[in-house]
């Protein structure tokens, strides 16, 4: 019994000591975050402020700038990197593929076109053109069309069994709603190219404390929900007949997984935009670091991702200033190097499907 209890209680320890080193590096990268921009504020005042709004005292002058402006954009730049990088662990599981990430299942081009018909064609449909309305309408119908285009992939792909059919099956609706899109953009004016380019390119601009409780909920359930895949994801690292031979579904984990994936990444880039290679660089590299255990990965990722997503978009709203950069440049400017980087690494034989 004891060399069985000693290598359990070695992996708790190590999945408590890791994840708890992450909260850790997460919990001082929000507060440098919080104490960048603009006005420079020190930590102490950062501190101060959080600590006079959750006690309900009077706040002071500089207070607003931390809770009103910088709290909420923080909190929702943490929500979606977690999302991307929570869901690209999961479909690198689902797939067995270390180059997949959530955009194989549709759900980013479903949102970008959602997003990209809402900015269009909201003035023939009659729509208020308001900042306010506007923003809260293509975030909605980004939502939704996510989810749409996640069920059509799944509706598709199921009519053969394995990952395959689903995968082939993300590929052809990527491709038309990426036409849909290329088409909108024809006939988009010049106003709605600027608003199309900056969507596009992926930024937390504009984020308020009603557009953050808009996408927590569905992000934070997923997020829940999603670890409680890991015994069934390690599973499928054998083989979908070793997973059914270890008690396992892959029929009916297949579906859940897709499912919440869509939910989380439909949510996070309804209100972001497109925001590439955190669902492939973060996963990847704990994978290097820590293995292929989806028990430390999934909650991992959630913590490296929304660590990376803050620092990035602390950088896109700073290095620039007073302009802003869009944050998925800085994205692609840090995974397209590492994804050629990891092409180059893996052998043919390590990428399967």
């Amino acid at each position: 019994m004891n060399s069985i209890a000693l290598p359990r209680s070695h992996a708790r320890s190590r999945r408590t000591l890791t994840l708890g080193g992450l909260v850790a590096l997460l919990t001082v990268t929000v507060l440098w975050s919080l104490c960048c921009g603009a006005m420079d504020l020190s930590v102490h005042e950062v501190i101060g402020a959080l600590g006079r709004w959750l006690s309900g005292q009077t706040a002071h002058s500089d207070d607003l700038v931390v809770l009103m402006l910088r709290l909420p954009r923080v909190l929702l730049a943490m929500l979606v990197g977690a999302a991307l990088a929570c869901g690209g662990t999961a479909m690198q599981g689902l797939f067995r593929n270390p180059l997949a990430d959530p955009g194989l299942v549709g759900v980013s081009a479903g949102a970008a076109l959602g997003a990209v018909t809402m900015i269009v064609l909201r003035g023939a449909l009659g729509l208020a053109q308001s900042a306010i309305t506007g923003s809260l309408a293509i975030t909605v119908t980004a939502f939704a069309g996510g989810l749409l285009a996640t069920a059509l992939v799944y509706v598709l792909g199921r009519r053969r069994q394995g990952v395959a059919t689903l995968l082939l099956a993300g590929v052809a609706i990527n491709a038309i709603a990426m036409a849909g899109i290329g088409l909108l953009t024809f006939l988009a004016n010049e106003n709605q190219l600027r608003d199309l380019t900056f969507w596009s390119l992926g930024s937390l601009g504009g984020t308020d404390w009603l557009r953050l409780a808009m996408v927590a909920p569905p992000i934070l359930f997923a997020l829940v929900l999603l670890p409680r895949s890991a015994r069934a994801l390690n599973a499928l690292l054998l083989g979908d007949a070793q997973a059914r031979l270890l008690g396992f579904r892959p029929e009916r984990l297949q579906p859940m997984l897709v499912a919440l994936v869509a939910l989380a990444v439909s949510a996070a880039v309804s209100v972001s935009g497109v925001i590439g290679f955190i669902g492939l660089v973060v996963p990847h590299l704990l994978r290097l670091a820590w293995g292929p255990d989806h028990r430390i990965l999934l909650p991992a990722s959630a913590l490296g991702g929304a660590m990376l997503l803050t620092v990035a978009d602390t950088l896109a709203r700073t290095i620039v200033a007073p302009a802003e950069l869009p944050v998925g440049v800085l994205t692609a400017l840090l995974g397209g190097p590492f994804f050629l980087w990891l092409m180059l690494r893996t052998r043919m034989g390590e990428v399967r499907v």
